[in-house]
């Protein structure tokens, strides 16, 4: 199995790097979504918007990969991998602001790091006590070998983008063999 995946890296990179994308990224969507609805950690707004890279590039490699299955243009093919590789850079410098933020390198958006003193009316407090659940941006959910969530995107993000790009000269490579 292993050696077959090896000849279908060798004889078609921008395929094997939509695949890699398309599979790590649909991964770590489950992984999101089991740390939300199993293990019961609510994202904060930053974790939320992390996550539309995802939602994004997933189906854009998926896309990639029936293109280049199916004869798509060489210029779609480079096309997507530079928007998957923009996208998940993006990604990456968002990881890395929230994980400043978690550990207190730099101040985070008002909405979730911010004091928490917006109670209006003194008769409205007990009211709105029961009703506010502000995710905090600044506070780590959890740390798995060192690193916060935000981290391990920043991490995945990274990686995704250099599969992107790996995917896009090896899609440009192709091309200048073909003309």
């Amino acid at each position: 199995m292993i050696n077959d995946c090896l000849a279908v890296v060798r004889k078609n990179p921008p395929l094997a790097a939509a695949a890699i994308v398309t599979v790590i990224g649909a991964l770590t969507i489950c992984g999101f979504f089991f740390f939300q609805y199993v293990v019961g950690l609510s994202p904060c707004p930053l974790c939320l918007e992390q996550r539309d890279a995802y939602y994004v590039c997933v189906p854009l490699a998926l896309l990639l990969l029936l293109g280049i299955n199916h004869g798509a243009a060489n210029k779609v093919i480079v096309a997507g991998f530079a928007v998957i590789a923009a996208f998940m850079l993006w990604n990456a410098g968002l990881g890395i602001y929230h994980a400043g933020v978690e550990w207190k390198f730099w101040p985070g958006p008002q909405d979730c790091s911010g004091p928490i003193d917006k109670f209006g009316s003194a008769g409205d407090v007990l009211k709105r006590l029961g009703s506010i659940s502000v995710v905090r941006c600044d506070q780590a959910a959890i740390r798995i070998l060192g690193l916060s969530l935000a981290g391990w995107n920043v991490l995945v993000s990274l990686a995704l983008v250099a599969t992107a790009a790996w995917g896009a000269l090896a899609s440009l490579a192709r091309q200048k063999q073909s003309s």
